[in-house]
């Protein structure tokens, strides 16, 4: 699977844009700011129907303008797939596959795989559990519609739960019943996404190592935990004996939402003790294997974004990543840097040809 081109109207900082791109390599140059992640960004709303960055559809829409419009054709399957995503203010999002429009978004997740790596990504890290479950869960999601239908329904479930505990330390009324249906009910969803989770981490966490070796030549130890209280106990256990106090906190204290992906090196905490280098070497990792996981349970390969890939890496780590994703097996790769020189030098060294594209305060040409 590949992107033949894209077309934009009036997308952040773009009035307009019309590229056609290589099927192996593509490298927008340009400063800071001058619109080079934007264009990536637009790759992942065809892709995945929403920004990387930002949740808010409106907010991707030029100052000044009222609506913005995205379109692509994909080579899939050697089939042509046109892809149009339109956001005009304060209205629903439309989402077109060859000009039918979805009847929900969700049918859209996985068809065009996608993997992004950008300096955003240190939120994995820096940031709380939160993060990590949707890293996991925007993964599985792109090779299985069941799990996040499964997703949903946790959720609903568990705001209703959550909704029942504060009305009964408001009302002081408490129905045991209605509190077992619900517990039935996440019980039931929470399983099904936890047995997910659990075979997909044992599939996934050899390939982070693997890459993760590469990159380091071996040189460092680190570990990737799945930590869930399932593994400890069952979902009905863990409920009943928190009852008492999930009814102080008003709030459910145990289930899936709670789960966490842990990242060690040298058996101390990444986010504590890990350098930049080494930080961004694990986020890469972590993205690489996102890929190799798809690809393998997806059958073709995905688009691999990779957003100022260069900074924060010795020349050695850059020279070993650009060669792996070049040669290796990897499909169509889009790259942001702000050096032209330092792009045509890396890859002159691996002998890869790529296609150049120049980008100025939202122009953009190719070089």
């Amino acid at each position: 699977m590949w992107l033949k081109n894209i077309t934009l109207l009036n997308f952040k900082n773009y009035t307009d844009a019309d590229l056609h791109f290589s099927s192996t390599v593509n490298v927008f140059t340009g400063n800071n700011g001058s619109g080079k992640t934007n264009m990536l960004d637009a790759i992942h709303y065809l892709c995945l129907c929403k920004s990387y960055f930002n949740p808010i559809d409106g907010q991707q829409i030029k100052t000044g303008e009222e609506v913005f419009m995205i379109q692509g054709d994909f080579d899939r399957n050697a089939q042509n797939e046109k892809i149009t995503c339109g956001v005009k203010r304060n209205q629903k999002k439309q989402f077109k596959r060859n000009k039918k429009e979805y009847d929900k978004l969700a049918d859209h997740i996985g068809l065009f795989p996608v993997v992004m790596v950008s300096p955003y990504d240190v939120n994995l890290i820096m940031e709380g559990s939160e993060e990590r479950r949707k890293f996991i869960d925007n993964v599985i999601s792109q090779t299985n519609g069941h799990y996040l239908d499964q997703l949903i329904i946790y959720n609903k479930i568990l705001l209703n739960r959550n909704a029942l505990l504060k009305q009964i330390a408001i009302t002081r009324k408490y129905d045991p019943t209605l509190l077992e249906i619900l517990d039935d009910q996440l019980i039931a969803a929470g399983n099904k996404i936890f047995d997910i989770r659990k075979a997909f981490m044992d599939e996934y966490i050899p390939l982070f190592n693997q890459y993760y070796a590469y990159l380091t030549d071996n040189k460092e130890t680190v570990e990737l935990n799945y930590q869930s209280q399932l593994n400890e106990s069952s979902f009905q256990e863990l409920l009943r004996k928190s009852v008492e106090k999930d009814r102080v906190l008003e709030r459910t204290t145990t289930g899936i939402h709670k789960d966490e992906l842990a990242f060690i090196i040298s058996e101390m905490p990444l986010k504590k003790f890990g350098s930049q280098g080494q930080q961004k070497s694990f986020l890469i990792a972590l993205k690489l294997a996102q890929y190799a996981y798809l690809s393998k349970n997806k059958g073709f390969k995905p688009l691999l974004l990779l957003d100022d890939i260069f900074d924060k890496l010795d020349d050695n780590r850059v020279q070993k990543l650009m060669k792996m994703v070049s040669h290796q097996d990897f499909g169509q790769i889009f790259i942001t840097d702000t050096g032209k020189e330092r792009v045509e030098l890396v890859f002159k060294k691996i002998d890869v040809a790529v296609t150049l594209f120049e980008v100025k305060e939202g122009h953009i040409k190719n070089a």
